[in-house]
């Protein structure tokens, strides 16, 4: 077992000035996104290259899973100007794909699907040639909360299991690993050109062969896509680094993976579940501009 941040495992350095003028532009629309609410380590290539994953919805979220960075707390209204807001923002960086997560709201009704719909029509007829990918909350199971994301057509609908199951108590005591293999799988069988996506962190304690059988459940639940990265403690607070996994190890699984039936992997200790995700799906359905 190794936790001691290893020399090949380097953030990047972010470029003062593109994070500037991208904070600035994000805040004219009142915008967020979870590269600066999570801490994502590759925001500085990301914004430097005009590029970042909105995080709607605001910026509290309603649960409080111990690996994650995001503000836990009370949520603000719901935006109606957001949609347009975000559509007009990813059309003023010229994204080919847009990728659109949200902390999760428990608090209201549909779990936050009607502005996922909303965003995802806003930003259709803003760049009706853009890729579209959606990272979801379970919504609490809710197929009603699913159907209103899918009916409005997404490229890619993501979400993420994280962990294995045996972990799930300690890391995302409030969501339940069949609820997502659920989620998915109901996905998948409402395809009509929606890709499924989701992906894992690892070095959380979890053993390879739990690794490789979450990747078998979310391929039978019907998975297209799958990231694996390695997990990075935000502060003291948060769940501690178990392990450092090699990025021999990574490209192992990729390997594994792909043999499974995956038809995109990406993995690597750098690898986050929107990280190029425009790049991954180009892989699968080319870009027309």
């Amino acid at each position: 077992m190794n936790t001691d941040r290893p020399q090949w495992l380097t953030l990047p350095v972010p470029e003062e000035l593109a994070l500037n003028r991208m904070k600035e532009l994000l805040d004219q629309g009142r915008l967020h996104t979870v590269c600066e609410s999570a801490d994502c380590p590759n925001i500085g290539e990301c914004f430097a290259n005009k590029t970042c994953t909105f995080m709607i919805l605001g910026n509290h979220c309603t649960r409080n899973c111990r690996f994650c960075a995001v503000t836990h707390g009370i949520p603000a209204a719901v935006d109606a100007d957001e949609p347009y807001m975000l559509a007009a923002t990813a059309r003023h960086l010229g994204l080919k794909h847009v990728v659109i997560t949200s902390v999760t709201r428990d608090d209201l009704s549909d779990g936050g699907a009607g502005q996922f719909a909303a965003v995802i029509r806003a930003v259709r007829e803003q760049l009706p040639n853009a890729g579209i990918e959606v990272l979801i909350p379970d919504f609490k199971g809710s197929f009603e909360a699913l159907q209103t994301v899918l009916k409005a057509k997404p490229d890619i609908l993501n979400h993420n299991v994280e962990t294995v199951p045996r972990l799930y108590s300690g890391v995302r005591p409030q969501a339940i690993y069949v609820r997502s293999l659920e989620l998915i799988k109901r996905s998948s069988q409402r395809r009509e050109g929606i890709l499924t996506k989701s992906g894992l962190m690892l070095g959380l304690g979890e053993e390879m062969d739990e690794v490789i059988d979450v990747m078998h459940d979310l391929y039978k639940a019907g998975c297209n896509m799958l990231t694996l990265g390695q997990y990075l403690s935000p502060s003291p607070e948060h769940l501690p680094v178990v392990e450092y996994i090699h990025p021999d190890v990574f490209k192992w699984l990729e390997q594994k993976a792909l043999g499974i039936g995956f038809s995109q992997v990406s993995a690597g200790p750098m690898v986050r579940s929107s990280y190029h995700a425009g790049y991954s799906f180009a892989g699968l359905v080319p870009y027309q501009p």
